[in-house]
């Protein structure tokens, strides 16, 4: 099996998000949220122009009534280290998760190193703390240690499995810096929790502290979601980027 695929470890410092199916749009908030006035009348809003209903979905979110943002969907594949899911795995409501197994595949040597722009320095006290750039020579240190480590603990695994050992005992030695794929399904109400804690902005009523690598996740859902939602978006960012 090893000699038939490419066993040399990658190095990546970037992350990966498609859109692979949507059933999303601002029109299924309007006739969600009419239903308790209109009744089966509400089933007009479905041919109707959401631009006429921006008023009403900015007062959705503004008075958070969240529910009839939950008539959507949406399911993303995304390419991250390990450390971003054991993250994101952390939001389960309005959420699910399928994700590539290390017991049924042998797992690829792809893994995550910090890119030149990313803040490695903390400063600070816990809850009060900021990131700041570390010099050349400091990002030089964490990358070499990095690769050497994962290039190390890829060798034994290789090893075991070469050995006989089942992956789901031989993966134990691979780091959480090891890219891993899921698909995440979510309604828009349940992405914009997740927006919420997982960016960083300077308009959000409730500010957040995301680890940087969960954040250029979210950054390119948000990105897909606004293009598929563009009037509710504009409602989550105008109304200081809370969930309703």
């Amino acid at each position: 099996m090893s000699d038939e695929v490419d066993l040399t470890p990658q190095f990546r410092s970037d992350v990966s998000v498609e859109l692979v199916r949507s059933a999303a749009a601002d029109s299924d908030v309007i006739w969600a949220a009419r239903v308790s006035t209109a009744g089966e009348q509400s089933l007009e809003a479905l041919q109707q122009d959401p631009e006429k209903s921006k008023g009403l979905i900015n007062f959705l979110m503004r008075d958070r009534h969240g529910t009839p943002f939950e008539h959507n969907s949406m399911t993303f594949f995304i390419s991250a280290p390990i450390f971003v899911f054991r993250e994101f795995h952390r939001h389960r409501s309005g959420w699910s998760y399928n994700e590539e197994s290390g017991r049924y595949r042998e797992l690829q040597p792809v893994f995550y190193v910090p890119g030149e722009d990313r803040k490695l320095i903390q400063q600070g006290r816990p809850g009060k703390y900021e990131f700041v750039a570390g010099t050349a020579e400091q990002h030089r240190i964490a990358t070499e240690a990095m690769e050497s480590s994962y290039r190390a603990s890829y060798q034994a695994y290789q090893e075991m499995l070469d050995a006989g050992v089942a992956r789901e005992v031989a993966r134990a030695v691979l780091p959480v810096g090891l890219f891993s794929s899921m698909y995440a399904t979510c309604n828009a109400r349940s992405l914009m929790h997740f927006l919420s804690l997982r960016t960083k902005r300077e308009n959000s009523a409730v500010p957040s502290f995301p680890q940087r690598e969960i954040e250029m996740v979210a950054e390119q859902m948000e990105a897909a979601w606004a293009d598929l939602m563009p009037l509710t978006h504009a409602a989550f960012e105008k109304h200081g980027r809370v969930a309703p």
